[in-house]
């Protein structure tokens, strides 16, 4: 459960980032986080603090809570993806 939040949150930014024209260096430089830890957020590898989270929504104009509601939306989306793809095989 925790490695899907982690790759729903990794998803939820790079969406955020892409729909703003944002490359992931642009974004690091913007949130003062190094490029290659924005990228590993994006692959879901790292567990972002706090005050990460607090960081990148600054960079995405965006709240805090409004980053992790596009997290859940992001959840959301990909259990009715599976749900269809199952019935689908089924």
């Amino acid at each position: 459960m925790s490695e899907q939040l982690l790759e729903n949150f990794g998803i939820a930014v790079r969406r955020m980032r892409a729909t703003r024209g944002l490359s992931q260096e642009q974004l690091a430089e913007r949130s003062d986080l190094n490029r290659s830890y924005v990228g590993e957020i994006e692959r879901g590898q790292v567990v972002s603090s706090l005050v990460t989270i607090q960081k990148l929504s600054n960079a995405l104009d965006i709240s805090a809570s409004g980053l992790l509601q596009e997290c859940e939306a992001t959840a959301n989306s990909r259990f009715v993806q599976r749900i269809k793809l199952t019935a689908i095989a089924c």
